[in-house]
């Protein structure tokens, strides 16, 4: 018997999760009217240094101060690509040498590091409607389905670090949602209580939310709402279930009426007995309620025929 006396491998660390962290901006307008002025005094030294240039004896003056206003451009014009618009409905991922450093969400003029790259993520509503997609339900029946979903980025570092696409991954998790949806619930319930694609609309796009949610969390993303805009046989089996559906509606219709013919039956006779209109015996009953139950549940309007003689002629 050998031993294995290898060293085992350790399982590979988790990997963290990149959450949003809100990061402070500079005040934009108030730096913006400090670019300003500097440029406005570097124009300044700038005239001086010319002035300064042709008077004889003031050359190397001069140069030191052309030189400072040189260095004085090139440090404003750099700082001022700092300034970040960020309209309201945005945010601004900002990343420093490829390393996540927070996102500003303020709308308005703000400032941030200049050599930071600013990756733009829109936070507005959106909403997407699905393709038409044919899918067995739980019956094994073939059906055409869509639906729209309305989400949101709810974590824009999630949003951009933690998927390739996150408005193609939505898409993507959306239909394969409404797929698996479709084909764990029957389009007509069979028995008490089963949930249907037709009749329990509600849970049903409960359910389609809530699994949605869950398979696009990784991304950041919070799902507001999902409707269904879509939901038929596909043509191949249309007509044979339309008509299965009219078979079933009629069968319904008729087990009512039946159960409410029975019903007037027994009270008719209920109260005959009751007021002692007339003794009926079993064959007198066995007419009457007959005759009642053809009136009653006759599709047509029955045509009466007067009895000349005796009950029994």
């Amino acid at each position: 018997m050998t031993v294995d006396t290898s060293p085992t491998k350790a399982a590979p660390a988790a990997r963290a999760i990149m959450t949003e962290r809100i990061r402070p901006a500079g005040p934009g307008i108030a730096l913006l009217l400090v670019f300003i002025v500097v440029g406005l005094v570097d124009i300044g030294l700038f005239v001086l240094g010319g002035i300064l240039g042709n008077h004889a004896g003031d050359g190397l003056f001069a140069g030191i101060v052309i030189g400072l206003a040189v260095l004085i451009v090139i440090v404003d014009s750099f700082a001022f690509h700092g300034l970040t618009p960020i309209q309201p409905g945005e945010a601004r991922v900002v990343q420093l040498f490829g390393r996540y450093n927070g996102t500003v969400r303020n709308p308005g003029l703000c400032w941030v590091n200049p050599f930071t790259e600013r990756r733009k993520v829109s936070t507005r509503i959106r909403n997407y409607e699905t393709d038409v997609a044919k899918v067995n339900d739980a019956d094994g029946n073939p059906i055409e389905i869509a639906a729209v979903v309305v989400w949101q980025v709810e974590d824009t570092a999630q949003a951009l670090y933690e998927v390739d696409d996150f408005a193609r991954f939505v898409d993507i998790q959306t239909e394969t949602a409404v797929r698996h949806v479709a084909s764990t619930h029957p389009y007509d319930a069979h028995e008490d209580g089963q949930l249907s694609l037709r009749v329990n609309a509600t849970e049903i796009t409960s359910q389609l939310t809530a699994e949605i949610a869950e398979r696009v969390a990784s991304a950041g993303v919070k799902i507001i709402e999902s409707r269904l805009t879509r939901l038929s046989f596909a043509p191949e089996i249309a007509q044979a279930m339309l008509r299965r559906q009219q078979a079933s509606a009629v069968v319904a219709a008729r087990k009512t009426i039946v159960e409410g013919a029975v019903g007037m039956v027994e009270m008719a006779l209920a109260r005959i007995e009751e007021r002692g209109i007339v003794d009926l015996d079993a064959e007198r009953k066995a007419a009457m309620v007959s005759n009642l139950l053809v009136v009653l549940c006759s599709e047509q309007n029955t045509q009466p025929i007067v009895n000349a003689g005796t009950l029994y002629n």
